[in-house]
């Protein structure tokens, strides 16, 4: 696992893997394997994180429509970009992993399109335009707005493979399940194409995945808010999640009892000096 600070924030987290299905042996009992020892089928899967690190906009991508897309089309409009890698044949993890960021997309008060961009890309070389078409249909049915910047990617010329190596996500197929091991996870990067956050599970907390976008939106103007918030939160690698940090909302409170007892004194001088040009003029 590899560890990166960016702008004091400090986001290394362990990923735990998880399986599509789970492992079998031949009589249809569940593989017992010590708690220390993995399944072969996950040896090698995981993420690393490349906080900082910039994708290759110039992957190209088969779009819904069945034209191939090149990744910059989402990028470079001054909106964060909300990424996740799936397949869309999965039957288990994948449904859950889109569920779990459907429903913290409707809590968040913005819309993809307006205020963020989400890419979702099938890792299965094998699946064809018609199923991102569908799976779209399905989501942006379930969704409780039109969400014109949510766009369902199928892979071209292995890119998903590069892409998903630049990102530090790593997968393998299994042929004996006809599957893909992979870990639950989801990634936020700047408008730009820089990676700036990684969230873990199949369930995300608003206040994570909003101020995941903010921080990753590098402080635009109308997210002045969120990136005020920030300062008093940081991200818990322990947790996976945003936490109060008690240092700086001391050094936030400070900041502000130093600006409060400024304004007073300098209101006392005012009114001292404005009493003391009245004994002057013999107005008191």
């Amino acid at each position: 696992m590899k560890k990166s600070i960016q702008f004091g924030i400090l986001c290394a987290a362990l990923a735990l893997p998880a399986f599509a299905q789970k492992d079998r042996v031949p009589t249809g009992e569940p593989a017992q394997l010590p708690a220390n020892v993995r399944p072969p089928q996950l040896e090698g899967v995981g993420v690393d994180e490349h906080l900082g690190r910039n994708v290759d906009l110039d992957l190209e991508f088969i779009a819904e429509n069945g034209y191939p897309v090149k990744l910059r089309q989402f990028f470079g409009k001054g909106k964060p970009v909300l990424l996740d890698l799936i397949y869309y044949q999965c039957p288990m993890l994948c449904n859950l992993i889109l569920n779990g960021q459907t429903q913290v997309m409707r809590e968040i008060p913005w819309t993809p399109g307006d205020q963020y961009e989400v890419v979702t890309i099938s890792i299965d070389p094998q699946e064809s335009f018609d199923l991102s078409r569908k799976k779209k249909q399905i989501y942006l049915g379930s969704f409780d707005r039109a969400a014109p910047g949510w766009h369902f990617l199928c892979d071209k010329d292995d890119n998903a493979k590069k892409l998903a190596e630049q990102i530090g996500y790593h997968y393998r197929y299994d042929p004996t399940q006809g599957q893909f091991a992979h870990p639950a996870s989801i990634f936020i990067l700047t408008p730009e194409g820089k990676i700036s956050r990684y969230l873990y599970g199949t369930r995300f907390r608003q206040m994570d995945v909003r101020f995941a976008l903010a921080e990753a939106s590098e402080n635009r103007t109308s997210m002045t808010v969120e990136k005020i918030l920030l300062f008093c939160y940081q991200y818990d690698p322990g947790k996976h999640a945003y936490v109060a940090f008690a240092t700086n909302i001391m050094k936030l409170g400070g900041a502000l009892t130093i600006l409060i007892i400024g304004l007073f004194l300098w209101k006392m001088i005012r009114v001292e000096r404005a009493r003391s040009h009245r004994l002057k003029e013999g107005l008191i």
